[in-house]
C-alpha cells in the first residue's frame, strides 16, 4: 500500500457528489476529471501540473499526458494490481478520454459527465484502459 496514493484516494472521495463542469476546478462550482485529480492532489499538499486546451472529445492527447509525471506519477503496467490513488485513463467513446482515481482495487471515483456529478464506479471498468499511473514522488 502506498500512503501517498491512499491519501489521494481519500482526498478524491471527499469530493463525491460535487457537480460536473468541463474545465471545472472547484468542488462547489464543478469539476471535470482533470479538475477532480487537481483538487485531490492539492488536498494532499501537492502542486498539480494541469493540461490546457482539452475538450470533451480530443483526437490527440499525448501532449496532455506529460502532466501526470510532472505531478508525481509514474506509469504502471495493466498487469499490476490496482491500488488506492492509482490514476486510470480510459476511452469511453470515439475521441473521448477520461481519468478515474482508484479508491481501492474494486472501486474508482470520477467526474461523471452523464450523471453531472462526481461518483463511484465498480472495477472492472466498462471502457478500454489506455494508461495507468501511480503516485511516486
Amino acid at each position: 500500500m502506498n500512503a501517498d496514493g491512499a491519501a489521494l484516494a481519500r482526498a478524491a472521495a471527499a469530493h463525491l457528489g460535487a457537480p460536473f463542469r468541463l474545465h471545472g476546478r472547484s468542488g462547489e462550482d464543478g469539476v471535470d476529471c482533470v479538475g477532480l485529480l487537481a483538487l485531490a492532489l492539492r488536498d494532499c499538499g501537492r502542486v498539480p501540473v494541469l493540461p490546457r486546451g482539452y475538450g470533451l472529445r480530443n483526437t490527440a492527447i499525448d501532449a496532455h499526458l506529460a502532466c501526470l509525471p510532472a505531478s508525481g506519477f509514474a506509469p504502471i503496467a495493466e498487469t499490476v494490481a490496482l491500488h488506492a490513488g492509482d490514476v486510470v485513463l480510459v476511452t469511453p467513446g470515439p475521441a473521448q478520454q477520461h481519468l478515474l482515481i482508484a479508491l481501492d482495487q474494486d472501486t474508482c471515483i470520477h467526474a461523471h459527465a452523464g450523471l453531472r456529478r462526481v461518483s463511484t464506479m465498480p472495477v472492472p471498468l466498462p471502457w478500454p484502459i489506455r494508461h495507468r499511473w501511480r503516485l511516486v514522488a
